[in-house]
């Protein structure tokens, strides 16, 4: 009787192995041709950020001050009023097949996101930026605020020609000598503003300063340094004595990219009281 029963139950069990086998052999893939089915020959859509900062190369604070500081070295000659008005959107263009030279300054109108950026943008940041310098006593709170009737701001591309995505988007704010002639005491003359972060890399600015025995220029590019993330100066001795028009000044030097370095210099003008910071020569 047992025996019988045996019997049966491997009849039984024979099929049902043969069709855990079959499973085991085709079900894998059964199963991608149904998924692929959902997927293939159908359009899906996905958000996505518009603009280029998702993939710029990030440069540290020192290569970018390295980068400026050659872009502005290596300029021949400033624009003019008259190719600032007769500028268009074609001369403005950035082709950097057409660019000459290892370092390049490229008026440019557009963020690093690739969006129209207002003139009254670029003197918004700087004036953030005088605030935060007066705070950290880099400069006097005399100094007066930006206002826009008085100031102009151009956008440029600092460019690495041989390497085009090391680059550094900049404002370079002006004081309007044409409406604002008759006092510049207290005032902001000239800057150069990171687009991206706000930071002054250079600045010319008149003061209440009567005299070079009133400036630390240790203590301010230290204050400087640390603001803009640049890490210890180092006392840079000049080849030539005579390379400022003023007997005011001391220069430090900042590592910069590979073997080079950045030249920072803090001087102040007798007279007319003053103070710079620049990293051009």
């Amino acid at each position: 009787m047992k025996k019988v029963k045996w019997e049966k139950i491997s009849l039984l069990l024979i099929p049902l192995a043969a069709a855990i086998a079959a499973l085991a052999i085709w079900g894998p893939e059964a199963i991608a041709k149904y998924r692929d089915r959902g997927i293939l020959d159908r359009l899906k859509t996905q958000e996505a950020e518009i603009g280029t900062e998702g993939y710029r190369y990030t440069l540290s604070s020192n290569e970018k001050l390295y980068i400026l500081s050659k872009c502005l070295n290596n300029q021949i000659l400033p624009e003019s009023e008259l190719n600032a008005l007769i500028r268009t959107e074609e001369s403005v263009s950035l082709d950097y097949q057409d660019l000459t030279g290892t370092y390049a300054m490229v008026v440019n109108r557009k963020d690093s996101a690739g969006q129209e950026i207002s003139e009254s943008a670029g003197l918004e940041l700087c004036s953030r930026g005088i605030d935060e310098l007066k705070e950290l006593g880099i400069l006097p709170e005399s100094v007066k605020e930006i206002t826009e009737p008085f100031y102009s701001a151009v956008m440029y591309s600092a460019i690495d020609v041989p390497e085009p995505r090391n680059n550094v988007l900049v404002w370079k704010i002006s004081l309007d000598t044409g409406k604002q002639t008759a006092n510049r005491s207290n005032r902001l003359l000239d800057a150069y503003v990171d687009a991206d972060t706000g930071k002054i890399y250079e600045f010319y600015v008149r003061t209440e300063i009567t005299g070079w025995s009133q400036v630390d220029p240790d203590a301010m590019v230290r204050a400087w340094a640390d603001y803009m993330g640049l890490g210890e100066p180092q006392d840079y001795e000049a080849d030539n004595p005579l390379i400022e028009t003023t007997p005011y000044f001391k220069k430090y030097s900042f590592a910069g990219m590979e073997e080079g370095s950045t030249v920072v210099t803090i001087g102040y003008y007798e007279g007319i009281n003053e103070l710079f910071l620049k990293i051009s020569r």
